[in-house]
C-alpha cells in the first residue's frame, strides 16, 4: 500500500500515465483511485520506427494503447502474399483488444512507423483486476464489449451479406 501511495503522489511518470488513461473513453467511468490501480497493471514500452510489436499469426496476449507516435496494422493478402496496410493507429487509440477475450492468432502485423510509446494490458493482468478489483475489470470489459459491438455493426453495414441480417 505504501508503494502505491508513493507512486500516487511522487512519481511524475505515474501521474502522467493516469492523466493519459483518464482521457480515454475506455476508462471514462473509473474513479481516480481505480485509474491508479489500472495504471499499475499496465506495462509501458517505447518502440522505435520500424520495430514490430507483433506479427500476424502470433497468439494475442495483450491490448495495446498508443500514447504517442504511430503504428500501422498490415495484413498479408491471400492472393499475392503482399502485406497491405489496413489501418493506422493514432495517439489515444488502442488495438489488439480481442486478445483480452480469447487467445487466438493475431489477424494483422503491427509496426511502429515512428518512435511510439504504448501501454500494454496483458490478459493475465486484467484477470487479476477482475478478481482483486472487480469494478475496474468489469468496467473495462463492458467498454470493450460496447466497442466491439459498435465495430461489428459498422462492418456489417458495409457487408453485402448484411443486408438481410437481423439486428440482435
Amino acid at each position: 500500500m505504501l508503494k502505491f501511495i508513493k507512486k500516487l503522489f511522487f512519481d511524475e511518470n505515474f501521474r502522467e500515465k493516469k492523466v493519459f488513461l483518464r482521457s480515454l473513453d475506455l476508462f471514462k467511468d473509473l474513479s481516480n483511485r481505480e485509474v491508479g490501480l489500472l495504471a499499475q497493471s499496465l506495462h509501458s514500452r517505447t518502440y522505435h520506427a520500424g520495430e514490430i510489436l507483433f506479427m500476424e499469426g502470433d497468439i494475442g496476449r495483450a491490448l495495446f494503447i498508443l500514447e504517442s507516435g504511430k503504428v500501422e496494422l498490415a495484413r498479408r493478402d491471400a492472393r499475392d502474399g503482399q502485406s497491405r496496410v489496413i489501418f493506422t493507429i493514432e495517439p489515444g487509440d488502442f488495438f489488439g483488444e480481442m486478445a483480452l477475450l480469447e487467445q487466438l492468432p493475431r489477424t494483422a502485423t503491427a509496426t511502429a512507423t515512428e518512435r511510439s510509446k504504448l501501454h500494454l494490458l496483458y490478459r493475465s493482468k486484467l484477470d487479476n483486476l477482475l478478481h482483486s478489483h472487480p469494478r475496474v475489470g468489469i468496467t473495462v470489459m463492458t467498454h470493450l464489449a460496447q466497442l466491439l459491438s459498435s465495430r461489428l455493426r459498422r462492418a456489417s453495414a458495409f457487408s453485402p451479406a448484411a443486408s438481410g441480417a437481423v439486428d440482435g
